[in-house]
């Protein structure tokens, strides 16, 4: 298989490819978390826009604040499992739903 022109003048002039696990040395386990995250963040957004919710309406919802909520959203490393867990539940999510979104 041949490579597209750029990453073949790339690589003629020295760059390596790889994935961010290996640049960054994440263990598989630190990089399932990792997606387990990003999955998570991805369904609150979904499920606030699914539901026609503002940033700032969920997190009135949560007693929290939008920049909060833009966080989760972006599985900010600030923000905590626990957290987009929780707010995942309090959109009306069932657990079920939530581990099939863990799934995916």
């Amino acid at each position: 298989m041949r490579l597209p022109e750029k990453p073949r003048r790339l690589t003629k002039k020295g760059w390596t490819f790889g994935s961010a696990e290996s640049f960054l040395g994440l263990t598989p386990e630190e990089s399932a978390y990792i997606e387990i995250k990003l999955s998570l963040a991805r369904e609150l957004k979904k499920t606030r826009l699914k539901k026609g919710l503002s940033q700032t309406a969920l997190a009135s919802k949560l007693g929290s604040s939008q920049s909060r909520v833009a966080k989760m959203e972006g599985a900010d490393p600030q923000v905590n499992l626990d957290l987009i867990v929780r707010s995942l539940l309090a959109t009306g999510k069932r657990p079920r739903e939530i581990a099939r979104a863990v799934a995916r």
